[in-house]
């Protein structure tokens, strides 16, 4: 077999190793998912009770590896997967993957935001309200597990606004 090629586990087309790379899980372990989470909070609360802007690139990479790899390039998403999750003996309990996608581009989109009124505008208060707003998003999934983008991502799909090969892809 060529080591380039992958086969999907359910009948995919075969796929390269950059396709392997640049996709996200589905299904999700949520445990794994919650633990990202909760390094998200620190990360962001640490970012605005320190003011250390500095590190929103860092937070902004993280969002955006997840949202491209899942936790292939994420230093948090490896750490919770490969570390924390089976370390600490957590359950596996496995959930929908593209809501999870959706929730960490939001991540992304406000780390992103965060990142630019900082660094562009120069008003470093209002990025500490979005990264706050984000924190509170966090927090609510890893300590209480409730997942505000897949709530969102939930009524998008009533709605009609998320395509049903993504609804169908939700079943697992």
């Amino acid at each position: 077999m060529n080591q380039d090629i992958f086969v999907g586990g359910n009948g995919d087309a075969p796929r390269t190793r950059l396709q392997e790379v640049f996709s996200f899980p589905h299904p999700v372990n949520e445990s794994a998912a919650r633990l990202v989470a909760g390094m998200v909070v620190v990360l962001a609360a640490s970012i605005i009770v320190f003011e250390a802007y500095w590190l929103l690139p860092l937070l902004v990479y993280g969002f955006l590896a997840r949202v491209l790899t899942g936790p292939t390039l994420s230093p948090m998403g490896l750490l919770a997967t490969k570390v924390m999750a089976p370390g600490l003996k957590l359950p596996v309990k496995l959930v929908s993957g593209p809501p999870k996608r959706f929730a960490q581009t939001v991540g992304l989109v406000f780390s992103v935001t965060a990142l630019i009124v900082h660094f562009a505008l120069g008003l470093s208060g209002l990025a500490s309200i979005i990264l706050g707003v984000l924190v509170a998003f966090a927090v609510l999934e890893s300590v209480f597990g409730i997942c505000a983008g897949c709530i969102t991502f939930g009524m998008l799909m009533r709605m009609g606004v998320i395509p049903d090969e993504v609804c169908e892809r939700c079943v697992f």
